[in-house]
């Protein structure tokens, strides 16, 4: 057995949060191309609010929506090699989920400008996910940073 001789480095809980919320993100992204897991699959479009493919069968999914967790998952991931990019990627992601909740309560959902696509169950998941992500963020890094200065 060959062991290093280059000591662990311990992640800190806001790089390990930012790994595990990356790794979810690529995990839900998988998933969305999976049929049975993603119901009605065969509906499955790019972009547009006609997709009925619903992950889960609850949240309403398309390519780009997959493509999306894809991206925020790759990014979570390459973010948490550092704390301050970990935090980043929690509060800065975080603040997009919440912007796209909005989004979605503004539009309606049987028109174009629901390209994502989102339903009702997504709104509320992303409102979750950006509040749980930007309180992560912050959190998490708040000793730290009151103890600096």
């Amino acid at each position: 057995m060959v062991t290093s001789s280059r000591p662990a480095t311990a992640r800190t809980p806001v790089q390990q949060a930012a790994l595990l919320v990356g790794a979810v993100f690529l995990l839900v992204g998988i998933l969305g191309f999976i049929p049975g897991i993603t119901t009605n699959y065969d509906t499955l479009k790019f972009a547009e609010h006609h997709s009925e493919a619903k992950l889960l069968g609850v949240f309403q999914v398309s390519i780009l929506h997959n493509i999306v967790h894809l991206l925020f998952g790759v990014a979570g991931i390459a973010m948490a090699r550092a704390a301050s990019t970990a935090r980043t990627f929690l509060i800065g992601g975080g603040a997009v989920y919440l912007v796209l909740w909005l989004y979605g309560l503004i539009i309606d959902h049987d028109s174009a400008a629901n390209f994502v696509p989102v339903n009702s169950a997504d709104n509320w998941l992303h409102l979750v996910l950006g509040l749980g992500m930007i309180a992560l963020g912050v959190l998490l890094t708040r000793r730290t940073r009151a103890t600096r200065g």
